[in-house]
């Protein structure tokens, strides 16, 4: 699968949460990210899954202009999905279900907004 939060805190940088899942998130979806060039299905779900997020964590300003994403409430919601995703004993697939894509938005925000490096 993918690191758990536990397992990502302890190996990335201090300044993120303890328990934070975003650093295993982006390690393990990353390559995800290079399947965009070959798989315009993938990048159309993908940015479905991004906008759903958005709007979710009320990242849009009045101007329908997108907003900086709070790292906190990223992590929050990731905790709750991939903890979500462990109790139905979920493993990747070789293709595509609705979690990979929901991870890869995940993996494709944090890396767009800079979120690790914050």
């Amino acid at each position: 699968m993918f690191a758990t939060p536990d397992e990502s805190s302890h190996r990335d940088s201090p300044d993120q949460p303890a328990g934070c899942p975003l650093p295993g998130i982006v390690a393990a979806f990353t390559p995800r990210l290079a399947e965009f060039a070959f798989e315009p299905g993938f990048v159309a779900a993908v940015d479905q899954h991004v906008a759903q997020l958005r709007e979710l964590l009320y990242a849009q300003g009045p101007e329908l202009l997108p907003l900086a994403l709070d790292r906190a409430e990223l992590s929050q919601y990731a905790v709750e999905f991939v903890d979500a995703l462990i109790d139905i004993g979920w493993r990747e697939p070789v293709g595509y279900d609705f979690a990979v894509h929901r991870l890869t938005a995940i993996c494709w925000l944090v890396r767009e907004q800079g979120l690790l490096t914050r």
